[in-house]
């Protein structure tokens, strides 16, 4: 069943009227409900997309620090309940640091909120986290309220091939022991771009430029792009995460092209993953009991595991 809802009441109504429930459209729910630049946070419903948000922070010279690829289509709904991010991750987390406050609709058509509207909140269990991620299988998240970023100065991508991972571990090295404060620290190999190194500052002019300087005396070039990102990652692939001391030794194991978080361990490529990890068998445990809780009915979609 496929709903359409014009307002979260109407979404509540129908939610608490459907036996199953597909596809949640929220195209009709797509309202920035308040932007206080003095306070640096925006309550956006789930239906803009991130780059319409991004566009009218931008006229307060603020943003939302998360850059998943296609966020012309991305909305904020599509955001939070598959937690996407971008090469930017590094430097500025993920989307959970940045959510304060969040509504939901459950199944049963109850409206919850969860957090507030002011950065500093401590009241009550942050049920937010349960949501980010479970794609819609626990209910629909119709609002967000996020702190926000100033937007930087200027911001400078730099790339370095190599010939080697030997030689890409060396640089890392050298990275982590400099007094650089990259946002994207990322190594890629991808078919006819070889084995390469991105680095990203952002921030005041003269400290961008200082850094880039820096990098360059390490042998980046300057001039690069995060196109690889996105352009990689529209193509079937899977995704693990390792701890970053263990980076290396994981990618020496892949025979495909990837796409790696070099500062957080996170891999996309399009192998089996690894069995390093949680055990799944618990995580499966903990998902039925969530939605037995929330969803006992079985209205919602199952959450699916790439």
């Amino acid at each position: 069943m496929t709903l359409n809802p014009e307002s979260i009441e109407q979404l509540q109504t129908q939610l608490a009227q459907a036996q199953q429930v597909g596809v949640v459209s929220l195209q009709g729910v797509a309202r920035l409900v308040e932007h206080v630049p003095e306070d640096m946070t925006a309550t956006v419903e789930a239906g803009m997309t991130l780059a319409e948000l991004q566009e009218r922070l931008a006229r307060g010279g603020q943003w939302l620090p998360v850059d998943p690829p296609d966020p012309g289509s991305v909305t904020i709904g599509d955001l939070l309940a598959n937690n996407l991010h971008g090469p930017r991750r590094f430097g500025c987390g993920t989307v959970r640091d940045w959510l304060i406050g969040m509504a939901v609709v459950l199944p049963d058509g109850r409206l919850v909120r969860n957090g507030g509207k002011v950065v500093k909140n401590v009241a009550g269990f942050d049920l937010c986290r349960l949501f980010i991620g479970a794609q819609h299988s626990l209910g629909v998240i119709v609002e967000a309220t996020f702190k926000l970023q100033p937007l930087p100065e200027s911001e400078a991508h730099l790339a370095k091939r190599f010939d080697a991972l030997g030689q890409a571990e060396d640089c890392l090295e050298q990275i982590w022991s400099s007094a650089l404060q990259p946002v994207v620290l990322d190594l890629h190999r991808i078919d006819g771009d070889g084995l390469t190194m991105v680095v990203s500052v952002a921030g005041p002019d003269a400290d961008v430029a200082a850094q880039a300087d820096e990098l360059k005396v390490l042998g980046f070039e300057g001039n690069a792009s995060l196109d690889y990102d996105a352009k990689y990652r529209a193509l079937p692939h899977t995704w693990e995460s390792v701890a970053p001391g263990k980076l290396m030794g994981r990618l020496k194991q892949l025979e495909s092209n990837f796409v790696a978080r070099a500062g957080n361990g996170v891999i996309y490529h399009n192998e089996k993953p690894s069995a390093a990890g949680g055990n799944p068998g618990e995580f499966a445990v903990l998902e039925r009991r969530l939605k037995q809780e929330f969803d006992p009915e079985n209205k919602m979609p199952v959450l699916q595991r790439k």
